[in-house]
């Protein structure tokens, strides 16, 4: 089905949809319909949809239509179709976390923000692709296989949340429910030209989830092709809850976001000490710099930035710590898991508690030095990943800009922003001669997620590149 201007249904963000739905031009069932016929032609290339739930689906869609006739309408995604990662747990569904471990658990309880997203109507159609416990930069399990680029499916998405960009990049869904504990959301997003939040630390509550084995440094937030929609989501979820102490910050901040911004003073940190870009992500996200200028902020060019280094060279130990603790309770894990994950876990199980403690006052030391780049600029303005996407069999690149890296080399921007707790979001490029996505990251102070998200819109206004759709 299309809409009057022939736009066939599965292509318009949530934010058309719901305008659609409250016009009456159109209704959440013949949408559903539409995307789950775009499932069916485009899932089997990209496995991005690893549990598909179309009976629930159907009859979610159902129940929204009639509160759309009745004019009972749930709010700004009621009727919505949308995709949760496989680390996220939704009732009744699979929730394997990419591990042959958790291969047949099934949930009898929607995670905390899927429940607001499901009380606000919205349209659960599954679960998505991740790597084994959501601990690696490239999506593929034991489980399920590899989730493939739309874009280009010889080459990969990133990962962790690499199902949900899949989906959501190929139109199988307008909205994806990612989590983000080193950059999860933010990196894939730049791989597949879509927008990717991850909100501030305790900004969207958790709670009846999986063991948190990155602690409150993982957090869930939303991945879409708008900004609009990406707000949307976040209104739902932004609300503090007492089941979640690390939410209580926010507790008499609702997520707003302000119409009007004044000029804000803008970091362009084009790399990170002395580790390789993409001189291509380089170039673009250097011409994104001249948008924020045009636009009327004040944009200065950092000629060195060493804060996130020694976090970068030691972050996956809090996970990896967080493994072994959790598979403590599993017997012999060792014949269920991925190598990766078992070396995962054998450094977690190994690292002395004195290690963790310096981990900790790295993190608090970056924060202060951040604190102070904070008081001077109000946003910072990154490659969202230092490498394009890169073949589908290696699970990260291992040269940048000809250099040898190693598996973190294409992540440096990201894991400083989850071990301070701050807001950033991931906003597509320009391509450029490869003709890939890529991405940038605007960072923002804690609690500032409104201030951000009206930026990024304002530089999605002028950019536009939301429009454009892969050859799929």
């Amino acid at each position: 089905m299309a809409t009057e201007s022939g736009i066939e249904l599965w292509r318009l963000s949530a934010t058309d949809l719901v305008a659609g739905y409250r016009a009456g031009l159109f209704e959440p069932v013949a949408v559903t319909e539409s995307v789950l016929e775009r499932v069916a032609r485009c899932n089997t290339d990209l496995n991005a949809i690893v549990s598909l739930d179309q009976e629930g689906a159907r009859a979610a869609a159902r129940a929204s239509r009639e509160r759309y006739r009745t004019n009972q309408s749930f709010g700004p995604l009621d009727g919505v179709p949308m995709t949760v990662k496989d680390n996220i747990t939704v009732a009744g569904l699979r929730c394997t976390w990419g591990s042959r471990l958790f291969a047949e658990q099934v949930c009898m309880r929607d995670e905390l923000p899927i429940a607001c997203l499901r009380g606000g109507g919205a349209v659960i159609l599954g679960k998505t692709n991740t790597p084994e416990f959501a601990m690696v930069g490239h999506t593929d399990n034991l489980v399920f296989g590899p989730t493939r680029n739309p874009w280009d499916r010889a080459l990969t998405v990133g990962g962790s949340s690499g199902g949900a960009v899949a989906a959501v990049a190929a139109g199988m869904a307008p909205i994806a429910i990612g989590t983000d504990g080193g950059g999860s959301i933010r990196r894939p997003a730049s791989h597949t030209g879509l927008v990717g939040f991850k909100p501030s630390r305790g900004r969207v509550p958790r709670a009846d989830g999986l063991p948190a084995i990155f602690l409150d440094y993982e957090v869930i937030g939303p991945i879409a092709r708008t900004v609009d929609d990406v707000i949307s989501v976040m209104q739902i979820i932004g609300t503090a809850d007492p089941r979640d102490a690390a939410s209580s910050g926010f507790a008499d901040r609702p997520f707003c976001v302000p119409q009007q911004l004044p000029k804000l003073r803008i970091l362009h940190v084009p790399r990170f000490g002395d580790s390789p870009v993409d001189p291509e992500i380089s170039s673009s996200v250097s011409a994104a710099a001249e948008v924020f200028r045009a636009l009327g902020h004040q944009v200065d060019v950092s000629t060195h930035f060493d804060l996130a280094d020694s976090i970068n060279a030691r972050w996956m130990q809090l996970s990896q710590a967080g493994l072994a603790h959790m598979l403590m309770q599993h017997g012999d894990w060792r014949k269920q898991l991925t190598p990766v994950a078992i070396t995962n876990a054998e450094t977690g199980a190994a690292l002395a508690g004195t290690e963790l403690f310096e981990l900790l006052q790295m993190v608090a030391s970056m924060s202060n030095r951040l604190s102070e780049t904070f008081s001077r600029y109000d946003v910072l303005l990154t490659p969202a990943a230092a490498a394009l996407p890169w073949p589908i069999e290696r699970s990260y690149p291992e040269h940048i800009d000809g250099q040898i890296v190693g598996p973190r080399g294409h992540a440096v921007f990201t894991g400083f922003v989850n071990a301070a707790g701050l807001p950033a979001i991931a906003l597509p490029c320009t391509p450029g001669a490869s003709g890939m996505p890529n991405g940038l990251q605007l960072v923002g102070r804690w609690a500032e997620d409104g201030i951000l998200c009206a930026l990024a819109r304002q530089y999605e206004l002028k950019q536009g590149w939301h429009s454009q759709w892969p050859p799929i």
